[in-house]
């Protein structure tokens, strides 16, 4: 058992060994350029001297333009048989890479300043096996404009297949990574923006208010897609050093937009302190563009640190009180923030030290990265909002439902209640119309009959007849209770039902003429009353006072839609004039009371009484 496991370490040994054996010769020809002779042209002066790389030129010539020239000797033990590869982290702005007196590549405009900037992505060459021998020489000449961070980083230089992955890495992480920042941030600020625009209180008195955190999330996240975007851009839209100015007041308005952005999130806003706070904010804003012009366009670059140093200290004060108030209990929404907060703060001060401080070249900020934290955290905002506007919402129309139903149900026992009084009305009504009726009608006839009796000077007939009359206003009274809305043809149906007894035994012949009509829809219970005693009226004349022997009693629809009802006798007749003043009055008063036309005529041996119903 002891033997096996000799045996096992033993075998591990030898296969680390010929690992090793493969890999560092391999790693051996991967070569770290860091010693160059650089021959340094500033306003028209020439120093040549021996520099090690890399080389900031915003640092060794703060606030000048320029160009080298730097010459990286190097020497290899054979000449290769395999392709390999340049990788250079930065230079420029505007460059030539010369081996061995040819010419490996060439970006920018060498004679003229505030062109193209490509020393903004890193850069890969690959070199064929003939351009290289034991003894090389690579040549780089650069040009350098104010502060856009030109120079040279170390050259490494190795078989291609070792070299590109180092390239590639770097520009993942420089140049696609930016990129995809650049999409994120453009994206959740029109979002931002979108919900700012479309979320508005209609409720608050005024103008309509929108919320302000949307607001300044939608700004600060466009903003920082001009700051980042400067990055990967290397043909900028304006002319060096305006686009420099616009990505420095890019990134002062997206430090001042975030934190007024935080002051929303922790409700803050009506706070005094914090419009002072944004006072300042608009100061800073003056002040990038006063620190621009003195650092890019007359050459001190000190301003543009001091700028950053007084926002990374106005951001520190603020996020140390937002953190502190957040630790002492805060909403969930302020609690995130404020690690946001402070991580990016991290990132930021790191970011300061490395590209304002410290004598780095190269490299990458990795604020750009983080910030997209901010993004994450306002999607969780929104989201939390809109569930609470859900459930603020479902509420309401819970209650709402509830409000409904309580309303319908009272409603209901109201329109119970109205019903039945009506109801109750309509009876009272009802009972008040007989009571009338038989007032004005039977009421008086019995009343006639006594005064009849009481005088002893009208006959037996006579007061028979005023009996029958009183009799027949009852039963039409009760009739009346039962009539069709509109039925004219019903109405004067029943008034033959009641009459024509009286009329055979009167000896009159009665001709029916009626044609059969549909009901008129403005003939309601009240006025179809009206209408019954009308006729009844003009058919008792006829029985008590026309002496006729013939009764024609017709009915036709008229071209408007109405009625015409016409009464005809061939009796006696009588002056029109006498009756007007006297007999057929209630008839004139009953046919303006429903709106309907009279007309008397009247000849011995032809009277008419005729009623039209529009």
């Amino acid at each position: 058992m002891k033997l096996c496991c000799h045996l096992r370490r033993l075998l591990l040994c030898c296969c680390g060994l010929i690992v090793a054996c493969l890999v560092l010769p391999a790693q051996a020809l991967t070569l770290e350029l860091r010693e160059a002779q650089a021959a340094v042209t500033v306003q028209g002066q020439t120093t040549r001297e021996t520099v090690s790389l890399p080389y900031h030129w915003d640092r060794h010539h703060a606030g000048l333009a320029g160009e080298a020239t730097f010459e990286v000797p190097f020497e290899l033990a054979e000449a290769p048989t395999v392709p390999f590869g340049l990788y250079l982290p930065r230079l420029g702005n505007a460059y030539e890479i010369w081996l061995n007196g040819a010419l490996l590549q060439q970006n920018g405009d060498l004679q003229h300043d505030n062109g193209p900037d490509f020393a903004k992505a890193p850069r890969h060459i690959e070199i064929s096996p003939g351009l290289l021998r034991t003894h090389n020489l690579f040549r780089v000449h650069i040009r350098a404009d104010v502060g856009r961070r030109g120079g040279l980083a170390p050259l490494t230089l190795g078989p291609d297949k070792e070299v590109y992955p180092l390239y590639l890495h770097d520009y993942r992480w420089r140049s696609t990574g930016s990129f995809i920042v650049v999409i994120v941030s453009l994206l959740i600020g029109v979002g931002a923006m979108a919900l700012w625009a479309t979320q508005v209180d209609v409720t608050a008195p005024g103008w309509p208010r929108r919320d302000p955190l949307y607001l300044y999330a939608g700004v600060a996240e466009l903003c920082w897609t001009v700051s980042v975007s400067d990055a990967i851009v290397e043909h900028p839209p304006i002319s060096w050093p305006w686009w420099g100015m616009v990505a420095l007041m890019a990134v002062t308005v997206w430090v001042g937009s975030m934190i007024l952005f935080c002051a929303e999130v922790a409700s803050w806003s009506q706070l005094r302190a914090v419009s002072w706070l944004r006072r300042w904010l608009a100061l800073l804003l003056v002040a990038s563009v006063a620190a621009g012009t003195t650092s890019l366009v007359y050459g001190y670059p000190l301003a543009m640190t001091l700028l950053y140093a007084v926002l990374g200290l106005t951001s520190l004060i603020f996020v140390s009180l937002f953190i502190w108030k957040a630790a002492r209990g805060a909403s969930l929404p302020h609690q995130m923030v404020a690690l946001v907060l402070l991580w990016n703060t991290l990132v930021g001060l790191r970011d300061l030290y490395v590209f304002r401080i410290s004598q780095a070249y190269g490299g990458n900020t990795l604020l750009r990265y983080s910030s997209v934290l901010f993004g994450l955290t306002l999607g969780f905002i929104v989201i939390t909002r809109f569930r609470a506007a859900s459930a603020q919402a479902r509420d309401l129309n819970a209650n709402l439902a509830a409000r409904v139903a309580q309303k319908e149900q009272e409603l209901e026992q109201t329109y119970q209640r109205v019903e039945q009084l009506a109801r109750e009305q309509e009876r009272t009504a009802e009972r008040t119309r007989i009571l009338r009726d038989m007032h004005d009608g039977v009421g008086a006839h019995i009343s006639t009959a006594i005064r009849q009796l009481e005088s002893g000077r009208a006959s037996h007939a006579e007061v028979l007849q005023t009996l029958r009359d009183s009799l027949d206003q009852l039963k039409l009274s009760i009739d009346a209770m039962n009539l069709p809305p509109g039925d004219i043809t019903a109405l004067l149906a029943n008034l033959r039902y009641r009459l024509e007894p009286r009329f055979k035994a009167s000896d009159i012949e009665l001709q029916w003429d009626v044609d059969l009509l549909a009901p008129l829809a403005r003939l309601d219970d009240k006025t179809m009353r009206q209408l019954q005693f009308m006729v009844f009226e003009a058919l008792s004349n006829v029985l008590q006072h026309a002496h006729a022997n013939q009764l024609r009693i017709e009915l036709r629809a008229t071209l408007q839609g109405g009625a015409q009802l016409r009464v005809i006798d061939n009796g006696c007749g009588f002056e029109t004039e006498r009756v007007k003043r006297r007999g057929l009055s209630s008839l004139r008063e009953r046919a303006a009371a429903i709106g309907a036309d009279l007309l008397i005529s009247s000849v011995p041996g032809y009277t008419v009484v005729e009623i039209v119903l529009n």
